[in-house]
């Protein structure tokens, strides 16, 4: 069962109409309206930050502060994109700012592909992989995206949990689009493996798989 964050200062105490109705509220320093878009909002931020870090303490740490910075940066939000999806962008660049001031390499730099691989039909590693979608129960998916190296689930996650396009995810990473379809292939790869024997999935399993 996933852990969720303290709520801490976002406690409800008035009811809000709904979440337009919380946004320009909390824009004027409605503390009840602000509390509203956390409750709306945190469960999902807190899920992401955790598939990208793997790491429950982390995740808490990082959902906090996806809402202490959204709490100074909600006057720039204009409603051109829907709220969660801002609000989504904000937490993955805050998560991609987090990891690389603690030095990490978001991916690996062996991974690429030439563009005669890339160019190959029957070879689109964007395109989603109905093997992966669909015939797997949510938990043990999560369980096996959670012992994904960190390079293989950043991609996974960013490409096919959250949409966002190869040269989004190259831009994000800065690395190469070629670079970030090569993890995604890899990756998909790596949980297909994993999916196949249940016994990969056990937390004895797990802990060896993630420290490789």
């Amino acid at each position: 069962m996933q852990t969720e964050p303290n709520p801490g200062l976002f406690k409800r105490n008035a009811p809000i109409a709904g979440e337009a109705d919380a946004i320009e509220r909390a824009k004027k320093g409605d503390p009840d309206a602000f509390a509203r878009l956390y409750a709306l909002h945190k469960r999902r931020v807190y899920t992401l930050c955790l598939r990208m870090l793997g790491n429950v303490s982390e995740a808490e740490d990082m959902t906090q502060e996806a809402f202490l910075h959204l709490f100074r940066k909600l006057d720039s939000f204009r409603g051109e994109s829907a709220f969660s999806t801002w609000l989504h962008r904000l937490t993955v660049n805050l998560v991609l700012m987090h990891l690389r001031k603690k030095g990490l390499q978001l991916v690996s730099l062996e991974e690429t592909i030439n563009p005669s691989e890339e160019d190959a039909p029957k070879r689109d590693f964007g395109a989603r992989d109905t093997q992966l979608s669909g015939s797997v129960d949510r938990v043990t998916l999560e369980r096996a995206v959670a012992m994904l190296p960190p390079g293989y689930r950043m991609v996974f996650v960013l490409h096919d949990v959250e949409g966002f396009e190869h040269n989004e995810i190259a831009t994000m990473l800065e690395c190469s689009t070629g670079n970030s379809k090569s993890q995604l292939h890899k990756a998909r790869l790596r949980l297909r493996e994993l999916l196949r024997d249940p016994q990969n999935l056990q937390p004895e399993n797990r802990l060896m798989e993630a420290s490789r």
